[in-house]
């Protein structure tokens, strides 16, 4: 049965850090695109950062040079490291795992979300 478990989210002030986990099992991380979607209070989630099967990275350009998405491949899991947060990072950060690229899509298996609060 294929799970996603996020941690690691939390409340920062605006210019900190935080680094949220995603612990996959049921599949291996290494044979699945991975990604973190965020998803702000009263809008649709979006795409933050993906790594494809064959570690091809992408980013939403408002996180790029910010945010770094990586993974543990023995430890089958899946990071986001955040720095610089603003407050428009504020919402639920979701772990998606998919055997299809279509980054854009609410297909695949999704995590229960990690919340992440932006403020002062």
């Amino acid at each position: 049965q294929v799970q996603l478990v996020e941690s690691g989210g939390g409340l920062v002030q605006p210019g900190g850090s935080l680094r949220v986990s995603c612990v996959a099992s049921g599949f291996a991380v290494r044979n699945r695109h991975m990604g973190w979607y965020h998803q702000a209070p009263g809008k649709w989630r979006e795409m933050v950062a993906i790594i494809s099967a064959g570690g091809s990275i992408y980013y939403k350009d408002s996180v790029r040079g910010r945010f770094t998405i990586s993974r543990d491949l023995a430890a089958n899991t899946l990071y986001l490291q955040m720095n610089s947060l603003k407050p428009e990072d504020t919402g639920l950060y979701y772990c998606h795992a998919d055997t299809e690229w279509r980054p854009h899509s609410e297909l695949g298996d999704w995590g229960q979300g990690t919340q992440v609060i932006v403020s002062s």
